[in-house]
């Protein structure tokens, strides 16, 4: 395929992927399984949203199953990533209760006999990057490194869904350097394997952004495994590595410090995580009224969700 062509039919399934992520969150919006309190979740500022945008963006995992242009075990990983991934963490977007947090909550509680719905997400995420890899195809080597990627790309996006739209910026710009980044022929196959994620990521962003939405384990875990296994798909051994080390690194990093701090703290990143967003709440509308302040710690305790002042892997309630 020529590389207009191969632009056009990314383009394509993007758009495909938008469409199919925009009808998906209409119908879910209007008829949430369980009934809109299941889905239900308080923000950052203490307002309501609903994570009916994850199993919507998880629509994208669907797309990527009949890209043109891919081999056909490519699309199965793809979509396999996305599927697994999505429906773990829905899994742990409704069954969890917050009261587990990182790997060594989750892990802790397992070694005590405890299995929380992070631990089972944990191992869930990690049999789907393996069959996922295993559909990718390769060496054994290439296998592990590829499970590796692309459960660790699932989780590690996860970490960045604390305020309105950064997972999704992440999962964009994530996206677009893996295409740029992919070297010969092989960049052809990473635009088209990215832009079903992207794709979808873009038509959740303005849900994201308003605050009325957020992706929630399922639609955060589905973009980065789809990211990963596109990586996967694509990089050569060496740069995979590389990858795999980034992601293991900064998955580490998120125990024991906060993503949300470190980019507060930094004007260009502070520029870009605001970009789009509304204001952010000043002192006084964060805590001052009582009923905003109550539901933002009842928000804490019960999803461990938005505490800028907790590593991120414990305020994401994630394994």
């Amino acid at each position: 395929m020529t590389r207009r062509g191969t632009v056009l039919a990314g383009l394509g399934v993007a758009a495909a992927s938008a469409a199919a992520a925009r009808a998906a969150y209409a119908a879910l919006s209007r008829r949430p399984p369980g009934g809109p309190d299941t889905w239900g979740r308080t923000n950052h500022r203490g307002e309501p949203v609903t994570l009916v945008e994850g199993p919507a963006a998880a629509t994208a995992a669907a797309a990527a199953a009949v890209t043109p242009g891919l081999p056909g075990r490519i699309r199965a990983g793809l979509a396999v990533a996305g599927a697994g991934a999505a429906a773990f963490g829905c899994y742990d977007d409704l069954a969890g209760s917050g009261d587990r947090r990182g790997f060594r909550g989750h892990l802790g509680a397992l070694a005590r006999g405890e299995v929380t719905s992070g631990a089972v997400k944990l191992a869930g995420i990690g049999a789907t990057g393996l069959a996922a890899a295993a559909l990718v195809g390769g060496a054994p080597a290439d296998i592990v490194i590829n499970t590796g990627l692309t459960a660790g790309g699932a989780n590690l996006l996860n970490l960045f869904d604390l305020r309105p739209g950064r997972a999704i910026k992440v999962a964009l710009a994530g996206g677009a350097l893996l295409v740029a980044g992919t070297p010969g022929p092989a960049r052809g196959t990473a635009c088209r394997a990215v832009a079903a994620p992207a794709g979808t990521a873009l038509a959740m962003l303005p849900e994201d952004l308003a605050e009325r939405a957020m992706l929630g384990d399922a639609g955060a875990n589905a973009l980065g495994a789809m990211l990963a296994a596109a990586a996967a798909a694509s990089l050569p051994r060496p740069a995979r590595v590389t990858l795999l080390a980034g992601v293991a690194g900064l998955t580490a990093a998120s125990e024991v410090i906060s993503f949300t701090k470190v980019i507060e703290r930094t004007p260009p990143l502070h520029w870009l995580d605001m970009l789009g967003r509304r204001p952010a709440p000043g002192p006084a509308a964060r805590y001052g009224p009582g009923v905003q302040a109550a539901a933002a710690a009842q928000s804490l305790e019960a999803d461990g969700q938005h505490a800028s002042d907790v590593p991120e892997r414990a305020a994401a309630n994630l394994p």
